[in-house]
């Protein structure tokens, strides 16, 4: 399926800043199923290209004059092909699987995220079907409310909590999973439903063994297929989030997003 993405971040700040410097992944990951047909990226400063250790392809951007807002354009067409159960490739040659088991800030797993997963998965997640059991009962447990957990929250809070955004969620799979000691990784991207219906989003790649990664949306209870568009993967949203800041002015700030998404076979 090819999308037709438009995805537009507005950011404004409540007085004159002097300079930004941000990291930008916003350019759809190189990965077996998918490929960007074109893609461009516009920005108000110099950006520079690299690839980061997890192989996502990054931009840093820096702005050196005095500036109220920030708009930040990236565009273009990509092909996505259907995944098989969520499947998604084999071992990564760039990092070795283990590093996906380390918990972060986000991921960590308390006594009340261990219940959850014995309750939930009590021999643990072997399969495809331990992993759509476990988001299945995440996503009853967890509200899907974006927005609520900006910045993101550790995994014991969005447990507490009984609500979160895509990223709550996914963290809290994440924890839930590296509890049993199954490697596993952040996926930010852009999901397409039917009709008009498109975000930006995260969703999770669990690692299986004998059977590779299996990526699936915890939001929707579902494998992730051709409606999800990829661009960074990580260890947790910090790491694979469209945008970071990097260096700025102590300025509030807001921030707007418009993701638009037209499909076709």
């Amino acid at each position: 399926m090819k999308h037709l993405i438009k995805h537009v971040t507005r950011y404004r700040y409540d007085a004159p800043v002097n300079y930004t410097i941000q990291t930008l992944r916003l350019t759809p990951r190189r990965d077996d199923h998918q490929h960007a047909l074109r893609w461009q990226i516009q920005t108000p400063g110099e950006i520079q290209p690299q690839v980061d250790a997890y192989g996502n392809i990054t931009h840093t951007l820096t702005l050196h004059r005095t500036h109220s807002e920030i708009e930040i354009h990236a565009l273009g067409q990509v092909d996505i092909h259907p995944l098989a159960q969520g499947h998604v490739g084999d071992e990564d040659e760039r990092l070795p699987v283990h590093i996906y088991g380390v918990p972060t800030a986000l991921t960590q797993c308390d006594d009340s995220v261990r219940a959850f997963c014995q309750r939930v998965v009590p021999r643990g997640v072997h399969s495809a079907d331990d992993v759509l059991t476990l988001s299945a009962a995440i996503r009853e447990h967890v509200a899907y409310q974006p927005g609520f957990g900006s910045p993101a929250l550790p995994a014991p809070q969005v447990l507490a909590a009984r609500r979160g955004g895509s990223h709550d969620q996914t963290h809290l799979l994440l924890a839930c999973v590296r509890a049993f000691g199954t490697p596993a990784r952040f996926v930010s991207g852009y999901w397409h439903g039917s009709d008009d219906d498109a975000a930006s989003h995260g969703w999770a790649d669990v690692w299986l063994a004998g059977h590779g990664w299996v990526s699936v949306d915890v939001s929707h209870a579902a494998f992730a297929s051709d409606g999800h568009c990829r661009l960074a993967v990580a260890r947790d949203y910090e790491s694979a989030s469209p945008v970071r800041w990097l260096h700025g002015a102590a300025a509030t700030l807001s921030m707007d997003v418009s993701v638009q998404v037209q499909s076709s076979h």
